[in-house]
């Protein structure tokens, strides 16, 4: 009963290892201003398929976790375009960016 309990743990490690492995992480610089750009960019990058997504107001670097087979990081990068915030690949539209918060206007 101990070596089927031990084989069991030792799958379960391994699968969840094997799925965490095939997630990517990238860094896109984003831009932003403060606090609330920050949890604007974040919300928006959290898509389906992104494990994680976390903006630096210091570096305005995104760093971004995700499963390549779910989602493409232009996928992640246009959501966040549309709430207003460019990308090195996407630029918001002039109404996304006007429609920010006076301090959240970066350009």
């Amino acid at each position: 009963m101990k070596s089927i309990k031990f084989l069991i743990a030792i799958m379960a490690l391994t699968i969840s290892t094997v799925a965490f492995a095939a997630n990517k992480t990238e860094n896109i610089k984003v831009s932003g201003n403060c606090e609330s750009c920050k949890t604007r960019i974040e919300k928006a990058a959290k898509i389906n398929g992104v494990v994680k997504a976390e903006w630096s107001e210091k570096t305005k670097v995104l760093t971004l976790v995700y499963d390549p087979a779910k989602v493409k990081s232009d996928d992640v990068q246009k959501k966040i375009a549309a709430v207003g915030h460019d990308t090195p690949k996407f630029k918001a539209t002039s109404t996304a960016y006007n429609a920010l918060p006076g301090c959240c206007k970066y350009r």
